[in-house]
């Protein structure tokens, strides 16, 4: 396991990499060109950075971001750096219930291959706010929209892996924040109440709904006997534009604790190589810090908790109108 130490001096863990490795060190030498790769939220920090580093690495890269134009200049960054790389962008609103179900309907159409499906995109510490569909804004981003788009493409995720034999890898972005939630750890009675309304425990809260639903699918998915794996991966801290909304107190606590903060391309070093490495073939159900295995909090260690979120977020999705 790895700890505040290796953190601190970026010492390689079990696995040989450490705080410190950057996404192409990580991916030195993997050839991905039989892959494809769905990535949300990849128009910007290390979302955009895991882009760049799979297309490097020749993987077929789909970027879902809710700005377009952002999402255009990514490609076009990516595609300066990489002429060769495939790369493509497509409109995601993870907010949006109808959103995902289009962008789920309009990836399906095209009757590509997806072996990899990087739950990357999120917000962080905004103000108390619902999305479209009435749904507390975070827990909505981060949690609700991805579960609604790994259901929606799993099939065709098992369907690659089968007819490949290559192995599929489903990524969330976590955090170690997850360990700062509410009392109850989800308030699955009172999701929504802007009474008690924390924006910090709100991000931790879900945060921990995304281990919980990377672990519940895995474990569900060993059942049936699937040749997908599903982790959850903490980034590090590092400064990027998911932290627009609490700018100055980053600013701040980085002065004291700058010897933590991760620069972007170390940042997305462990989404990639959750996503590419073949050391972590068959791994599945497991929280990876710094490119290593990591033991998280006895809330999303909670089988029970992950199977009544599992319960509890097809319920909310299927309360909100459908098109």
């Amino acid at each position: 396991m790895v700890g505040i130490f290796s953190l601190v001096t970026g010492r390689p863990g079990p696995s040989g990499f450490g705080s410190a490795s950057t996404a192409e060190q990580v991916t030195e030498g993997i050839d991905a060109s039989n892959l494809t790769c769905i990535i949300t939220g990849g128009a910007s920090g290390i979302g955009l950075e895991t882009a760049r580093v799979l297309a490097l690495r020749k993987a077929h890269v789909i970027i879902a971001a809710r700005n377009m134009e952002s999402a255009k200049e990514a490609k076009q960054l990516i595609l300066h750096q990489n002429e060769s790389a495939r790369v493509e962008i497509m409109k995601l609103d993870l907010t949006s219930v109808n959103s995902v179900r289009s962008f789920a309907e309009n990836f399906l159409a095209r009757d590509l291959s997806l072996n990899i499906l990087i739950n990357n995109a999120g917000v962080m510490f905004c103000p108390y706010q619902c999305s479209e569909d009435g749904i507390e804004m975070q827990f909505a981003t981060n949690h609700l929209g991805h579960f609604l788009l790994t259901n929606l493409l799993l099939e065709k995720m098992k369907q690659s892996a089968k007819a490949s034999g290559i192995e599929g890898r489903i990524i969330n972005l976590s955090s170690i924040a997850h360990t700062y939630t509410y009392e109850e750890g989800i308030r699955f009675d009172n999701l929504n109440d802007e009474a008690g309304y924390s924006d910090k425990r709100a991000y931790g809260q879900s945060k921990l709904a995304n281990i919980l639903h990377a672990n519940e699918l895995s474990r569900r998915l060993k059942e049936e006997g699937v040749n997908i794996t599903a982790n959850s991966v903490h980034p590090g801290v590092i400064m990027t534009p998911l932290m627009r909304h609490s700018t100055l107190l980053m600013n701040f606590l980085k002065m004291f604790t700058f010897f933590i903060w991760k620069s972007v391309p170390q940042g997305a070093a462990t989404t990639c190589y959750v996503a590419l490495h073949p050391s972590v073939k068959g791994v599945s159900g497991k929280y990876f810090l710094d490119c290593n295995e990591f033991q998280p909090s006895a809330f999303a260690s909670n089988e029970l908790l992950g199977r009544k979120l599992w319960d509890f977020s097809n319920k909310l999705i299927n309360s909100i109108s459908k098109p």
